[in-house]
């Protein structure tokens, strides 16, 4: 899923600092835009070796390759790119009757590393969130700010599968092709916030 390596590292913090302290960066709430995900061939590849199938749920789309997940909501401080940016929608694997649905993702800057988590659902029945790809950022997200509205943009995002999401895939399909690490795509995120201070 060629979807994001989403606001990698410590997120180039200094490149978003304002120097002005009477331009002093808030916390934000994000109000709508999406994340854009190319899925990787090693990634949609290694599914169709397997038999398995994927698509999106709504309101997730999928089309030639891109997966596009609305965002609702979230919190970002424009200083430091620090925050959760949540996602609806998701992604659906299914092999015969056996159905995983991978959904609810949250980007989350908030740690060490910038990761993306989601809550894992077997045949409908929820297993529990977990921390599903590692995201790694290869350029700076971009800010632009007019009067109240804004917007942030972080683009070429390197979306990688987890351990812990690889083993619980393993586990689920009874297979051991879901490896750390596996490209899963490139991301694009592209959201839109609101200052009513401002």
């Amino acid at each position: 899923m060629r979807t994001p390596a989403l606001i990698g590292g410590v997120l180039l913090v200094s490149s978003l600092a304002l120097a002005s302290p009477a331009l002093a960066a808030p916390t934000v709430s994000t109000v709508g835009g999406d994340t854009r995900v190319e899925l990787s061939p090693a990634f949609t590849g290694a599914l169709g070796s397997l038999g398995v199938h994927a698509s999106a749920s709504h309101p997730a789309r999928l089309r030639g390759g891109t997966a596009a997940f609305p965002i609702p909501a979230g919190e970002i401080d424009l200083g430091t790119i620090k925050g959760e940016i949540v996602h609806t929608g998701g992604l659906d694997l299914a092999a015969g009757a056996l159905r995983v649905n991978l959904g609810s993702f949250v980007i989350d800057t908030t740690g060490a590393t910038p990761v993306l988590t989601g809550l894992v659902k077997v045949n409908d029945s929820v297993v529990g969130r977990l921390p599903l790809f590692d995201l790694g950022l290869s350029s700076a997200p971009t800010v632009k700010r007019n009067a109240r509205v804004g917007q942030l943009r972080v683009g070429d995002v390197e979306v990688t599968l987890t351990g812990d999401a690889a083993a619980a895939l393993n586990s689920v399909f009874g297979v051991s092709a879901f490896t750390a690490g596996i490209p899963i795509g490139t991301a694009h995120v592209n959201t839109w916030f609101y200052e009513p201070d401002r």
